[in-house]
């Protein structure tokens, strides 16, 4: 492949298949943690005994929390010794359950669900709702739901000061586990909830930063070969016209004939090959100002297939005075061309016969609308369109394979960067539809702002 034909190759980037869920936890956090876990276990254990005068089993409560402790220096060890001190799904689950267990032991010491420090037991599903996988989260949240119904069943008296008694009653107890149980199922869903969603959008982001670097790595491989042209002309030329004359200069019946002729060939395809290249950085240069249909047009032209027919229409808006407005002019940004290439290609993929996109201007406003004869997009999905990780375009009633709906949003996230705004909806005879709309001034002087740039450059 040439480099012009490479600069032309349409870029599509290569989604992951779902979103990044594999999680890799530093053991160093854990660790910190359940230092300040144990410390404040030890420190409230010793306080209420010998400080307030409740009677606790002071014994096995510090042999519990000082299994802990072994456990915590065991883990420092590790990490010092492992090259990678991070844990995987699995591990980081079985760390915080032995949490779960060691804190459901000492509330089983220290009078069950009757003891006020009982809403810790809600500290590791938290914990895990933040970073571990749903399968992780649902065990963990399991485990904490069963040990709170056994704590409010099987727990030892709650301490009290001499010879009294503490007994909240039976009440109280229901209504403590009813609360923790609810605030489990609810802080774990609700947490894990964010916590994908969030991990969703920064791969997505990733996603549209990659295919945004290499869109202007090509650009800029243009630029670069556009200027080996340049340079290479006149050393060519000069290859040529000592070539023509060795040519001319020898014998029709020399051995040196045919290889001075074919010398002179070579440096002739050269010579066009480094004409294209040249031609080719010019038409898209940043320099030149292209009609903004030509602009679409071109970003479109790369996803074109022969059994969809392709039609660009151009509408033009009038003035006040009722003349025919100028057509906007607009250099070849990378975020608009990968931006309108992802929406039509996605428009192509689905359409059954045709997609028609129209260009049309206002004195205050520019337009694109790509429109396609295919399904359309289903109505339970169409208000989250733009979403990452969100499709619901079907092909022959079935998912198109590896089609993720991350392009889309990568082309909005690309389009609304230089002030676009887009509509996503359905033609009432069937198709999708999608609206990108700029405000002129923004979209002109943007173009500017683009052309400055590469002159300071």
């Amino acid at each position: 492949m040439s480099l012009t034909e490479a600069s032309k190759a349409p870029i599509t980037p290569q989604a992951p298949k779902a979103p990044i869920t594999d999680v890799s936890i530093s053991l160093r956090k854990l660790v910190l943690i359940r230092w300040v876990a144990v410390i404040g276990q030890a420190a409230t254990v010793l306080i209420v005994h010998f400080q307030i005068g409740f009677e606790l089993p002071l014994t096995s409560a510090l042999t519990i929390i000082a299994t802990s402790v072994a456990l915590n220096i065991l883990a420092w060890q590790t990490r010092n010794v492992r090259a990678r001190a991070r844990l995987g799904d699995r591990e980081a689950a079985l760390y915080l359950a032995y949490d779960t267990l060691q804190l459901g032991i000492l509330l089983y010491l220290t009078g069950g669900l009757q003891n006020p420090f009982s809403v810790l037991m809600l500290s590791p599903v938290v914990v895990s709702a933040t970073v571990l996988s749903r399968s992780s989260v649902i065990s963990l949240s399991a485990l904490t739901v069963v040990a709170i119904s056994i704590l409010a069943v099987f727990h030892m008296p709650l301490p009290s000061r001499g010879d009294g008694t503490l007994n909240p009653g039976t009440l109280y107890v229901v209504g403590v586990w009813t609360a923790l149980v609810c605030s489990t199922l609810f802080i774990a869903g609700y947490a894990w909830s964010v916590a994908v969603e969030a991990r969703k959008m920064r791969d997505a982001f990733a996603a549209t930063q990659l295919a945004l670097a290499r869109e202007q790595r090509v650009s800029a491989v243009g630029g670069l070969a556009a200027a080996a042209a340049h340079q290479l002309g006149s050393p060519l030329a000069t290859i040529t016209v000592v070539a023509k004359e060795l040519a001319r200069d020898l014998p029709a019946d020399s051995p040196h004939a045919s290889d001075a002729e074919l010398l002179v060939s070579q440096t002739e395809r050269c010579r066009m090959i480094l004409a294209d290249l040249a031609r080719h950085h010019d038409e898209g240069s940043p320099f030149t100002r292209l009609p903004f249909s030509a602009l679409v047009e071109s970003a479109g032209e790369p996803y074109r297939k022969p059994s969809i027919e392709m039609h660009y229409e151009v509408e033009a808006g009038r003035g006040k005075d009722g003349d025919m407005l100028d057509e906007p002019l607009a250099a070849s940004s990378p975020e608009i061309m990968h931006g309108l290439g992802n929406l039509i290609q996605n428009a192509i993929s689905f359409a059954q016969h045709e997609v028609e996109v129209t260009t049309s201007w206002r004195a205050d406003k520019v337009s694109v609308d790509i429109a396609d004869d295919g399904p359309g997009y289903p109505a339970n999905i169409l208000t989250r369109i733009g979403e990452p990780y969100i499709s619901g375009r079907t092909t022959a009633g079935a998912q198109l394979e590896g089609h993720m709906g991350l392009g889309i949003f990568i082309a909005q996230s690309l389009l609304e960067r230089t002030g676009a705004r887009l509509t996503f909806d359905n033609l009432s005879d069937g198709g999708a539809h999608v609206a990108i709309e700029w405000p002129r001034y923004k979209l002109e002087a943007r173009n500017a702002a683009t052309s400055l740039q590469e002159a300071v450059r």
